[in-house]
């Protein structure tokens, strides 16, 4: 069994953990990062971000306290204001650290930020690059992270577990501590122990646990899982965000997201027969916050028996829509819609968590020497629903304060001795057929009983669904050699059980969660 020491281990290659590994490898010069990502080293939710960050820079017309106030309304009540306003008000700095770090974004004819308004923000702030800022914000980061000879970046490094004192002889500790993770190479299928005195969770969100998602393969709530193994708190999970405007796809899977900054640039949304039906819900029409659309949309489609609606942008600028959006327009023409005189066809989908594994402003979870940011934390900024393009702002804003609070501390000491991972009667699983045909049954469950819109009748219903996908998965984890696929299946259950578990003690309509049994609809 192959051990590797290291000061601190990332899980994770998007831009939080990215972030971290920069700056604390370039403070930090005789200490080692490693990053383990299960894919390629670019693939992660940061890389399909389409957006922007959403800063403020224009104090002529924007405003800190507008932004502040604009993120308060989308979360419903529910955010945590000190965290909301610390977030914001670093936006300017970390930003202009991604330019130092030559990450390009789109200037106007004036040299100034060309600034993009979605749905939920009050004033244009939303800095990007064309339709893909998550990509070339992945972009820059690699490249300075290949610069720095103290960060190793292990693509197809899949983690398995995280070491706690749960691992060790006689763990009786007040608190837990977390010492590092067992990690499966995907290419020999080997494990290895990374042995750490601090692990940063950047492992990204949950998309797949309801197929049918904005989100890349590898979104299988990974981190989260691990945490919550590991007796971390994770919190607010009910809460989860579908984007009201992804590509249709009558074969399911995952759906390409169709920004919502193209409704922010004037598009609108119709129903088959043409009728523009945003404005009877919401005075802000398309403009309104994701969980206000998605109902929307969600509630059309009940009414009306359809599979989707239709985003229209066949009344605006063409030149300037493909300018701003190439990679839309592109897309689009590859499934043969013309957006010049198409209307889009386009669904809610899956697309981001705004709970997950509870962090205080310094990025610290309840578990010592375990850090987490991005996608995977619960960190008060989003509440009940997530503002357009706080997500980029808020891993940047936590991957800096994690590397404040470990340049002030000293390192934590590890033990000495860390088991090997233990398969002993395990064998090579001879057919994959029960993992596959479990995850469909997951993912099945989750989108028809635990989706946009839920009932209680539905989440007690869940709950013994999954109590039997997770028995017979279990039986077959104990018995079978370690693989990706089983592994993430047992992570997906898990972030389902926590979905459906924290979906039932809620018991208020907030943000993105909507129960017809708070409305008294349901008997």
């Amino acid at each position: 069994m192959r051990m590797i020491s290291t000061n601190y281990l990332v899980i994770g290659s998007g831009v939080a953990g990215l972030t971290f590994a920069v700056k604390a490898a370039e403070k930090f010069l005789d200490k080692n990062i490693v990053i383990v990502t299960k894919g390629d080293e670019d693939e992660s939710n940061t890389k399909y971000a389409q957006g922007g960050i959403a800063v403020v820079l224009d104090t002529e017309e924007d405003s800190f306290q507008k932004h502040i106030k604009d993120t308060l309304i989308a979360g419903d009540g529910l955010c945590d204001e000190k965290v909301v306003e610390m977030v914001i008000k670093e936006g300017p700095q970390r930003l202009r650290e991604l330019i130092a770090w030559e990450a390009n974004f789109d200037l106007n004819s004036e040299g100034g930020f060309d600034l993009g308004k979605e749905g939920g923000h009050s004033e244009y702030r939303v800095v990007h690059h064309k339709d893909i800022t998550g990509y070339e914000v992945e972009r820059a980061l690699l490249e300075r992270v290949h610069q720095l000879p103290n960060i190793t970046l292990l693509p197809h490094h899949f983690a398995i577990d995280l070491v706690t004192d749960h691992h060790l002889e006689n763990p009786a500790p007040e608190k837990l501590s977390c010492y590092g993770a067992y990690v499966l190479n995907q290419e020999d299928g080997n494990i290895i122990t990374i042995q750490a005195e601090h692990s940063l969770l950047a492992s990204g969100g949950i998309g797949r646990v309801y197929g049918h998602t904005t989100n890349p393969i590898i979104a299988t709530g990974d981190g989260i899982a691990m945490a919550y193994r590991a007796k971390a708190q994770i919190k607010d999970m009910e809460f989860i965000q579908f984007h009201p405007t992804a590509l249709y796809n009558a074969e399911g899977g995952s759906y390409f997201l169709i920004s919502e900054a193209v409704r922010g640039f004037g598009a609108y949304l119709r129903n088959k027969d043409g009728y523009r039906f945003m404005p009877d819900y919401d005075k802000r029409a398309e403009l309104a916050s994701r969980d206000i659309v998605s109902q929307s949309i969600d509630n059309e489609l009940k009414k009306s028996g359809d599979t989707h609606v239709f985003l229209d942008c066949t009344h605006l600028d063409i030149v300037t829509l493909k300018k701003h959006f190439p990679n839309i327009y592109n897309k689009c023409l590859e499934h043969h819609i013309n957006i010049e005189k198409d209307w889009i066809p386009v669904v809610p989908a899956s697309h981001y968590l705004c709970g997950g594994i509870v962090v205080d402003k310094k990025g610290r979870t309840s578990v010592n020497n375990l850090f987490a940011c991005g996608e995977c934390t619960r960190t008060g900024l989003h509440g009940a629903n997530r503002l357009a393009s706080n997500s980029l702002l808020e891993a940047l804003v936590y991957a800096h304060n994690i590397f404040k609070y470990l340049e002030t501390n000293p390192d934590v000491a590890t033990p000495k001795t860390i088991p090997d991972w233990n398969d002993e009667g395990t064998s090579i699983p001879k057919e994959h057929v029960l993992i596959q045909h479990n995850l469909k049954q997951l993912q099945a469950l989750m989108r028809d009983y635990v989706g946009i819109v839920r009932s209680n009748d539905r989440l007690i219903k869940a709950v013994g669904h999954l109590d039997l996908i997770y028995r017979e998965a279990e039986e077959f984890y104990k018995k079978s050699k370690i693989t990706t696929t089983l592994c993430e299946l047992r992570n997906m259950i898990n972030v389902g059980h926590l979905i459906i578990g924290q979906s039932i003690e809620r018991k208020e309509n907030r943000g993105g969660y909507f129960n017809l049994d708070n409305l008294g609809l349901v008997d």
